[in-house]
């Protein structure tokens, strides 16, 4: 593909690297160990073994001034169209803040805080009853962000409430809900931004008829379409509603987060947003070199334009983040898996890239055989917690000291005259440590990451905010689905014919 022409300017420092190891880089500048960190209030990041020296920085750093991602980052707070192909603003940041001072983003703002207050009640209300048990229904943005923070954060939460989730049509993890739930101290919480979600509403209306009649009285909705969710049967006061202008991918901040807020309580739930606001305010208010989001949107544009790497992995040591790396997956997929522009126009230059990964220390049994001696060289963000939430120091160490040794056999490798122990090294990554894992220092990262994806997007000029690309998967599921069901009924693509005769023969 050929790159985007101000993407050209990085070719030449590529070329100059490409053959010059990343543990010559670092011996070659004895203050790039500091100066290619920084700290942003929880958070401290490390870019020394990134591949890139002084110089192609500077080129890098030069593509944010010409592309103007200060004033991109506005546009975003502001509440103007970022999101062109639905003409729409992405206000998520108004669910967590008023950085914005357009009159749009301040609205959106102070709409978020009335569904936060209801939000609150409904929680109390919860609080107060016989309920144990929530079931948290949802599928994509609707599950992976509530249900990574409820993982994260299960150390900062009271343990009032057991929280499930329940994403995927395949019934077997309904079924097993079924027989081990009391459906009298159980509650649902049914979250679909459309309440048209496939998934979500199979799943909702078995378990509304499990609950039973009385039962309902326990069923709870979050939409942008609050009266879909009370047709479908939750009681009017018991459905939050969510914005449009937030796409679900970036929705775990608003009423989208009522499970996390059962799981952490209000006072834990505001703790979140607030560490999300604070990276919000450093991204918008900070120049560029001293930018964390912007320098590590230019790390992944380094890794996937000019040197070529097609996937990332994300790798945290601390098993509460085991959720991350699928989190993480949507987030940058669903937002720069484009080959179309913005105004239309096909994309020639490599977008996002395969994000995948596991939690260390366990995933070094398991693929960073293929990290250190395989043929692809694959970018990595590594995670670290420096103080844990439990006292088995002997554990902890051993931990931090596998996520250190990591880095550094990634990045510089050993020699040997036996080939199958040779180490190449040469393998980029950045580190990302946490003071603790609380919900402050969770809301930041999050809200990093979320900020990265956005700069790569200007960067490419693409849409972060739309996902077109699920649509046809879903209209063909569901003109398929009679077919499924019913052996004399068709369908015209012979591939699929074939295989529904195979289905129907072995039911």
């Amino acid at each position: 593909m050929r790159p985007h022409p101000v993407l050209d300017q990085l070719g030449p420092h590529a070329a100059r690297l490409i053959h010059n190891p990343i543990a010559h880089v670092l011996a070659a500048d004895h203050e790039r160990c500091s100066g290619f960190s920084l700290r942003v209030g929880p958070i401290y990041a490390n870019f020394a073994r990134q591949k890139y020296d002084r110089a192609a920085l500077d080129a890098l750093f030069a593509v944010a001034e010409q592309i103007d991602l200060k004033q991109a980052l506005q546009r975003l707070v502001d509440g103007e169209w970022v999101n062109v192909s639905e003409q729409r603003p992405a206000l998520h940041t108004a669910l967590r803040s008023d950085i914005g001072q357009s009159p749009i983003a301040l609205a959106a703002y102070h709409s978020a805080q009335q569904q936060l207050s209801q939000m609150a009640a409904l929680v109390s209300e919860l609080e107060a009853s016989t309920v144990t048990d929530v079931i948290n229904v949802g599928i994509g943005g609707s599950d992976l962000g509530p249900r990574l923070c409820v993982e994260a954060l299960r150390n900062a939460g009271s343990g009032r409430f057991r929280l499930h989730f329940l994403a995927n049509v395949d019934g077997h993890a309904l079924d097993h809900l079924l027989h081990t739930l009391d459906p009298e101290r159980t509650a649902v919480l049914l979250v679909s931004k459309s309440f048209r979600t496939q998934e979500t509403l199979l799943n909702g209306a078995v378990l509304r008829d499990w609950l039973g009649a009385q039962g309902v009285a326990r069923l709870y909705a979050v939409s942008s379409r609050p009266d879909a969710a009370v047709a479908f049967g939750a009681p009017e006061r018991q459905v939050l509603a969510m914005a449009e202008t937030v796409g679900g991918r970036y929705s775990l901040w608003s009423t989208v987060g009522f499970a996390i807020a059962l799981a952490l309580g209000m006072e834990g739930f505001r703790a979140l947003l607030s560490g999300a606001a604070q990276m919000d305010a450093h991204v918008v208010g900070q120049p560029l070199r001293q930018n964390l989001a912007v320098w590590h949107a230019l790390t992944a544009i380094w890794n996937r334009n000019a040197l070529g790497f097609g996937s990332q992995a994300i790798l945290p040591y601390d098993e509460r983040l085991g959720f991350l790396p699928d989190y993480l997956q949507q987030l940058v997929m669903e937002s720069l898996g484009k080959s179309v522009r913005s105004d239309g126009s096909a994309v020639e230059h490599a977008t996002g890239p395969v994000i995948w990964g596991g939690v260390g220390s366990s995933v070094q049994h398991s693929f960073f055989q293929s990290l250190h001696q395989g043929t692809d060289t694959v970018p990595a963000d590594f995670i670290g917690v420096v103080r844990p939430a439990h006292t088995l120091a002997g554990h902890h160490n051993a931990l931090l000291a596998n996520l250190l040794a990591q880095t550094q056999a990634l990045a510089t490798g050993e020699d040997n005259d036996d080939g199958n122990r040779r180490y190449p090294g040469d393998r980029p990554s950045t580190l990302l440590l946490l003071d603790e894992l609380n919900p402050e220092s969770l809301g930041a990262m999050l809200a990093l990451y979320e900020h990265s994806t956005y700069l790569q997007s200007v960067i490419w000029g693409i849409n972060a905010f739309d996902q077109w690309g699920v649509e046809l998967g879903k209209r063909l599921a569901d003109q398929l689905l009679p077919a499924v069901v019913d052996k004399d009924s068709t369908a015209t693509d012979p591939v699929t014919r074939i295989v529904l005769q195979e289905i129907h023969a072995r039911r």
